[in-house]
């Protein structure tokens, strides 16, 4: 079954403007519904087994930080293989969400190969310093987030009069529509104020989401500050992350 949606995911993905993000998100999906992480394959286990072959899992895939500047085998992978691991429903279904929102009107700007390769540059160098913050930890991060917040990043240069309705749950989930100039740096700002206040190290990556919406911006900022940035304006719809 798995693999007729799959075929049926990339046909669809073939037909549509924006492939690398939807087939990103379709790649990040699949992998977590397959790994131990989602806990529907009954191959893992149950209990204390399965969660002892998630850890297994997300030391193999994940990035940590100690054996990645220790040299260990196939560490410097990592940064790259854990931007497709997710934790938790909740951490997949959070990063997808800005993903679809974001990432489509950023690929259609960049093209489809630039888009991929800012997509996994800029979340490797996130990671990796992320890790570098904390290089003496044996905790392992894995998630997309600090590439999703690069396509932020990448998104408020190129589109800061879009219109970006957003959900905020301390409202009532009320959606509220605010130009993307004053909702990305209300983000950013929230996740400084976070890792300020994160004394206990590693845990939720709010570096690596800083790290990823600078240098989306920079990037961004240094491509296309020649030519005219898009004028006509643009909508968005955008959840919380949570993760």
């Amino acid at each position: 079954m798995i693999g007729s949606w799959c075929t049926s995911a990339v046909k669809a993905v073939l037909r549509q403007s924006a492939p690398v993000t939807h087939g990103l998100i379709i790649l990040c999906c699949l992998i977590f519904l397959i790994g131990p992480a989602s806990g529907l394959s009954t191959a893992y286990g149950t209990g204390d087994e399965l969660l002892s072959a998630q850890r297994a899992y997300f030391e193999r895939w994940g990035v940590v930080p100690v054996e990645l500047f220790a040299g260990a085998p196939r560490a410097a992978a990592t940064p790259a293989t854990a931007l497709f691991v997710h934790g938790s429903w909740l951490h997949l279904l959070g990063n997808m969400l800005f993903l679809y929102v974001f990432g489509a009107m950023a690929e259609e700007r960049m093209g489809h190969i630039e888009f991929a390769l800012f997509y996994v540059g800029c979340g490797y160098l996130a990671l990796l310093g992320y890790a570098a913050a904390h290089a003496g930890s044996a905790q392992t991060l894995v998630g997309a987030s600090g590439a999703i917040s690069a396509v932020l990043g990448a998104f408020l240069y190129l589109f800061p009069k879009a219109r970006v309705t957003s959900l905020f749950p301390f409202l009532f989930f009320l959606p509220l529509r605010f130009p993307a100039w004053l909702v990305l740096p209300f983000w950013v700002s929230l996740q400084w104020l976070a890792a300020s206040r994160d004394s206990q190290g590693p845990g939720v990556a709010y570096l690596a989401h800083l790290l990823g919406f600078s240098l989306g911006f920079l990037y961004a900022w240094v491509r296309f500050r020649h030519p005219a940035r898009v004028k006509s304006p643009a909508t968005a719809t955008e959840g919380e992350n949570q993760s």
